[in-house]
């Protein structure tokens, strides 16, 4: 092989090489490229959930529903509950409730959403009756301070975080800043049956 067929060989071979090296850099540049806007996607949805864990939010709570306009040729979705029977937490006596609830839906689709999520709805609404009193439930105001729990406690398993704007014994709480309200597609707690012995 002669000088001059040797220095083309190497000739082309860095010409080659030099293209290989154009490629796989340009290929990286578009790989980072790529990643680049991939990471400030990233970055951009944290920001978007801190802003609403600013609000009062939880950060991992199902996207914020909107009030539908009632339909007044539709009826409302009813979610019928089996009745609850429990012990209350009067001290002086044994005495227990039995209760049956039925919850008004603004959403067909949501209510049928709930199903799925129904033991842990029953064990929220039996976790507020028990640490009612006799006392607490037979009147007026404390059957509607019941449903309002209830209404709040319902949604709780399925991401929906509503807070109270007053104590337990319902003096109102001062809050630093106030949040929007969140809305609660449980429109109404209705008592189908309500006995306490």
């Amino acid at each position: 092989m002669s000088a001059a067929a040797a220095s083309a060989e190497t000739t082309v071979a860095k010409k080659g090489s030099k293209k290989l090296w154009i490629i796989i850099g340009v290929v990286l540049l578009l790989v980072a490229g790529g990643g680049g806007g991939y990471v400030v996607m990233q970055r951009k949805a944290a920001a978007a959930e801190a802003d609403g864990a600013d609000h009062g939010e939880a950060a991992d709570a199902a996207p914020a529903r909107k009030p539908q306009k009632r339909d007044p040729k539709t009826p409302p979705a009813y979610l019928p509950m089996d009745p609850f029977v429990v012990n209350l937490a009067d001290r002086d006596s044994d005495r227990y409730a039995q209760i049956g609830i039925t919850l008004e839906i603004d959403d067909p689709k949501f209510a049928d959403e709930m199903k799925a999520y129904m033991p842990a709805i029953r064990n929220a609404i039996l976790m507020i009756l028990s640490h009612k009193t006799a006392a607490d439930m037979l009147g007026r105001e404390g059957k509607e301070v019941l449903a309002a729990e209830i209404a709040r406690e319902a949604v709780r398993p399925l991401g929906i975080n509503i807070d109270v704007d007053s104590d337990e014994e319902g003096a109102p709480v001062k809050k630093k800043r106030r949040a929007p309200p969140v809305y609660n597609p449980v429109q109404h707690v209705h008592f189908s049956s309500f006995i306490v012995q």
